[in-house]
């Protein structure tokens, strides 16, 4: 049993997933963006958006979301034109609790609906956190260099999660 739900990321949670980015850059050291208007650009007004999904615990507090875009020609990523893009932001104090299985699960479903057929995951070379929560949701490297890694997931050779 679980202590949060994962549900779709609404506006309101605009100020929730600013403080978890705010966490994050804290624990981390890594300054990125991660304002209001950042996090509502990127997250729910960009046009490649596919899903925004949010795990809050019974208060409602926000513990992380993950995003799925679609890869459009000449998008900011450089991932191959038709996959998804995956980010994924779970609060420090909420990791090793499930919940980036479970938003995983929920993304993986968003991009069967979409039809995509590969999500990428671009993660920082020194991320090791990052790099390890990718591949245990089974991706697989498939491009690095000095900064980054590239993973990408199958959807196609990836079985549906059956509830029930």
């Amino acid at each position: 049993m679980t202590d949060f739900v994962i549900r779709p990321a609404r506006a309101t949670d605009i100020s929730a997933l600013v403080d978890v980015l705010a966490a994050i850059i804290d624990a981390t050291g890594r300054d990125r963006p991660h304002d209001a208007d950042f996090v509502r650009q990127r997250y729910f007004d960009h046009p490649d958006q596919r899903a925004c999904v949010v795990a809050v615990n019974e208060q409602d507090r926000a513990l992380g979301f993950q995003a799925l875009k679609y890869a459009s020609v000449d998008n900011d990523y450089d991932v191959t034109p038709g996959w998804g893009i995956i980010g994924t932001h779970i609060h420090p104090a909420a990791h090793r609790r499930g919940v980036g299985r479970a938003l995983f699960e929920a993304t993986q479903e968003a991009a069967r609906r979409h039809a995509l057929p590969t999500i990428d995951a671009t993660i920082g070379a020194d991320n090791q956190t990052g790099l390890a929560y990718y591949e245990a949701m089974g991706f697989r490297t498939y491009q690095r260099d000095a900064r980054v890694v590239r993973k990408r997931f199958d959807l196609q050779s990836a079985p549906a999660r059956r509830n029930g």
